[in-house]
């Protein structure tokens, strides 16, 4: 049956910004599919907890500050997943922050945040993933979680148009690199959602206004709204699908 391909029944996967948003809905997804799940975040995830067991499987709680985090803390992230889960099949990297501001007033240091926790820990936790795959022979899938941004200049965001544009980048060279290793490396591009990330622009009735003009649904995507293409990249369903940047944004790329 064509809907069994889409089952995650055995394997496990690790979310990163698992505490809410997107991280979570995937989170709640995976479980939902059949995965097991290792959720990390620098803020507690007993929510997310709360739903992968609901589902009937298993959760595990993972401390983690992004912002932090170089090559040998991502290499023991992967691992202390692996080794609690069983196995590590697929790995999310939902994790991700904004500085808003004019493009001449961004500071060094809110660059360099943005690009640590958006671009930089998402290639660290990848190339951890993707060593440990090829060292023993084994396939997997990769999952980021671009943007709008990957595709399009923006306005008072440099630090994430630049983050974002080049994680669309790394996905489309890991795809190139790993997928003769079995490693399916792709990225979910959300539209405008309404997030944490997006609380600012949502509260500016004129910001809002414009977006939702632009946007042919007519709505706000919520997160929920990402967990078919999240478990579709994840799956057997995608066995084919490498490097591709899958938008969700209600028609705005269309527009």
């Amino acid at each position: 049956m064509v809907l069994d391909l889409f089952r995650l029944d055995g394997r496990a996967a690790l979310v990163t910004g698992a505490a809410r948003g997107i991280g979570r809905e995937a989170a709640a997804a995976l479980a939902e599919a059949g995965a097991d799940v290792a959720l990390l975040d620098r803020e507690a995830v007993e929510d997310a907890a709360g739903l992968v067991e609901a589902a009937g499987r298993r959760a595990v709680q993972v401390r983690c500050d992004f912002s932090m985090l170089d090559a040998s803390g991502a290499a023991s992230l992967v691992a202390d997943a692996a080794e609690r889960l069983g196995r590590l099949d697929v790995v999310v990297c939902a994790a991700g922050i904004i500085r808003r501001g004019p493009a001449e007033e961004i500071s060094e240091a809110d660059w360099r945040d943005v690009v640590q926790v958006d671009l930089t820990a998402a290639f660290l936790l990848s190339q951890a993933a993707g060593r440990r795959w090829i060292g023993a022979g084994l396939g997997g899938r990769i999952i980021h979680i671009a943007s709008m941004l990957s595709f399009q200049g923006g306005w008072r965001a440099a630090p994430y148009t630049a983050a974002k544009s080049g994680l669309a980048g790394l996905v489309r060279a890991l795809a190139c690199e790993w997928a003769p290793h079995g490693i399916h490396v792709n990225a979910v591009a959300p539209g405008y959602f309404a997030t944490a990330l997006t609380e600012r622009l949502r509260a500016d009735p004129d910001r809002s206004a414009e977006v939702l003009a632009r946007i042919p649904a007519g709505r706000w995507g919520e997160p929920r709204d990402l967990r078919g293409a999240i478990v579709f990249l994840a799956s057997d369903a995608a066995a084919y699908v490498h490097g591709a940047i899958l938008p969700v944004d209600g028609g705005w790329l269309a527009r």
